[in-house]
């Protein structure tokens, strides 16, 4: 393993202070391992209104990608994986699912007081696509200072072994951002890594891990959908370093707006 050129200095901050949703032994798994599973967090009712907007945006989408040359571009592919992203600049259902009450305890107690939203995407793993996403971080994407952002991974049905559920490596977060390479199907930080942890989530959970917990999704091997909406949360006054040396604050009022401002 590598670090980023731009990780020169990162030290893990711990989460500190009252907890408002997790548990000790959540925070404590957070802080060691860089990840947890939050079970039961929402309810079927609010869980098929998600899917009810997010389903014809994404087959809006994908109709989309098939018009391109291969059907592809970048690591999106039709028929295999699409990402939708910037979801809550077309939807006020999905706005306000973004700032939740189960987000802004979960922003609050793993980042802190004031969590701006930093990007929301939903990833639908298609049936019989043979292919795994390689091993990243998500701050390996695009480098944000803080490095520490949060991510909460929410399947909109269940996230199987057998569909495409989240692996974790625990413990290289405290590392910060690792150097990634560009592979055919996506960025990679980390190759057959021995301690990889599986992370299966039912419908309603929210699997929580930090931008800088490495992490991959298996194939889905069966035949429907795997359907999930990430969301990520930076606090206030993150700052975006692109590759052509630009540095861009994280606050886009349209689509990164505070979620938890006290």
């Amino acid at each position: 393993m590598q670090r980023h050129a731009l990780n020169t200095d990162f030290e893990w901050r711990a989460s500190s202070g009252a907890l408002r949703r997790l548990s000790s032994d959540q925070a404590r798994q957070y802080d060691e391992e860089g990840y947890f599973l939050l079970e039961g967090a929402f309810s079927a009712d609010e869980l098929a209104a998600v899917r009810d907007v997010i389903d014809p945006m994404e087959r809006e989408g994908e109709d989309i990608l098939r018009q391109r040359d291969g059907g592809k571009t970048f690591i999106a592919k039709a028929d295999a994986i699409t990402f939708t992203i910037h979801l809550v600049k077309r939807s006020q259902v999905l706005k306000d699912f973004s700032r939740h009450a189960v987000f802004r305890d979960i922003a609050h107690d793993t980042l802190g007081p004031g969590a701006r939203l930093y990007w929301d995407q939903a990833v639908y793993k298609k049936p019989g696509n043979p292919e795994e996403f390689p091993w990243h971080q998500d701050n390996g994407y695009t480098f944000t200072a803080p490095q520490q952002y949060l991510t909460c991974w929410v399947p909109l049905n269940d996230a199987t072994l057998d569909n495409g559920c989240p692996w974790v490596v625990p413990g290289i977060h405290r590392l910060g951002t690792l150097r990634h390479d560009l592979t055919p199907l996506g960025l990679e930080c980390l190759k057959d890594p021995e301690d990889a942890v599986s992370v299966p989530a039912r419908a309603g959970d929210v699997v929580v891990f930090s931008s800088l917990t490495p992490h991959r999704t298996g194939p889905n091997l069966t035949g429907k959908t795997r359907k999930a909406y990430i969301l990520q949360y930076a606090s206030d006054g993150a700052v975006v370093h692109f590759e052509d040396g630009t540095v861009t604050p994280a606050n886009d009022p349209k689509r990164q707006f505070l979620v938890d401002p006290e």
